[in-house]
């Protein structure tokens, strides 16, 4: 399965991969059920198209339906989603993109969340590459 591209995702295609992700596994019937004000059913077949050509679904028949699964872990989406944005609006500086997000003061980050944080950048340090998550 290739690699999904980078290229931005409409409106509507995030929220049809949010119900991807949430369910695991969709229909289109799903998905006009589960989008708030969903487009028309032909419309939403189309769009889980246009994911599947982007190559972030992937679709097998169940009877005469077709159920769509994501191609990658919401983690492995996220992370590409991330390193693309940091490419496109800050050079590749991983550096410049968490400056924004602390230095941003709508942004209200606790303590906690702050001492987390810390500790991934003294895990990167030692040479733990940690995948983002904390215990």
């Amino acid at each position: 399965m290739s690699k999904p591209s980078a290229g931005a995702m409409s409106r509507r295609e995030r929220q049809i991969m949010d119900i991807v992700y949430e369910r695991g596994e969709v229909s289109a019937a799903d998905v006009v059920e589960a989008l708030p004000d969903p487009p028309s059913y032909s419309a939403v077949r189309a769009l889980l198209r246009i994911l599947e050509e982007k190559g972030h679904l992937t679709h097998f028949e169940q009877g005469k339906k077709y159920l769509f699964r994501p191609t990658q872990a919401r983690q492995a989406a996220a992370r590409s989603a991330l390193q693309q944005i940091v490419r496109t609006f800050f050079g590749g500086s991983t550096e410049r993109a968490v400056a924004t997000l602390i230095s941003d003061g709508e942004s209200k980050i606790s303590d906690v969340d702050l001492d987390r944080l810390a500790k991934l950048i003294e895990d990167a340090k030692q040479g733990d590459r940690a995948d983002g998550t904390v215990d």
